[in-house]
């Protein structure tokens, strides 16, 4: 492929992945709503990558990238997390303001740089969010997980990552102390709202159905049968939406 690949072709392709990974493919609407462009845009984009062979579209089934697509998106992901990580670790930025500052850095970090980043942070593997730093070579580490919206009452894990990395889901999912690594039981789930109440420490807190589905969880066990501890009532109970 001699046509230059443009920053505004890295972020399609960057997009394309992140829903490709949650969804199983990235349809147009969710593309229009990520990347804040109108319908138009997005469906001439694609055309355009599709004939380029970067992606695949398939009606009513959405976009996906193929084995070239892919190799771009995820030299663009990698400089996207290893810009977080010095954006949270060397910056002290908050890690909730992290995401949209390193959306502005990626495109002009080489790869030089992006080296130099992962030696000094001395090659960690996630982004402050829990995701994981694709490698030099276009490899990326990944574990089995699934979002607390769809644990059955009782399963227990703990936060792998989050995937909507947007700052008013990052505050609200900071305001729940659901931030990777922190262990976790569901105590029961909302059939009619999609609410999702949880345990961590000594509180039991409810998370709305955009936080939840938000909050990717390695299970260490799953259940259908959850008793109320005798304690629960006592807990403080706190909400975000």
């Amino acid at each position: 492929m001699s046509e230059e690949v443009t920053s505004q072709t890295e972020e399609f392709l960057e997009s394309i992945y992140r829903l490709q990974e949650r969804d199983g493919a990235a349809r147009t609407s969710e593309l229009v709503k990520m990347l804040n462009i109108v319908p138009g845009t997005v469906t001439n984009t694609v055309e355009r990558l599709e004939k380029r062979g970067l992606i695949k579209h398939e009606a009513y089934r959405g976009v996906k990238l193929t084995e070239e697509g892919r190799a771009i998106a995820l030299r663009v992901l990698r400089r996207h997390r290893l810009s977080e990580r010095l954006l949270s670790d060397v910056l002290r930025m908050r890690w909730d303001r992290v995401h949209e500052a390193a959306c502005q850095l990626e495109h002009g970090v080489t790869e030089e740089v992006a080296d130099n980043i992962e030696k000094l942070l001395e090659q960690h593997p996630t982004c402050p969010h829990g995701n994981p730093i694709p490698t030099l070579g276009g490899g990326i580490a990944e574990e089995p997980t699934a979002p607390l919206s769809s644990l059955s009452p009782s399963a227990e894990g703990v936060v792998n990552h989050i995937t909507d990395e947007s700052q008013t889901t990052l505050e609200r999912i900071e305001k729940l102390g659901l931030k990777p690594g922190v262990p976790v039981r569901v105590v029961n789930r909302n059939l009619r709202n999609g609410d999702v109440t949880f345990q961590t420490d000594a509180e039991c807190r409810t998370a709305s159905p955009n936080v939840a589905s938000a909050v990717q969880i390695k299970v260490k066990k799953s259940g259908v049968d959850f008793h109320v501890h005798p304690g629960v009532e006592k807990w403080n109970h706190k909400t975000a939406d």
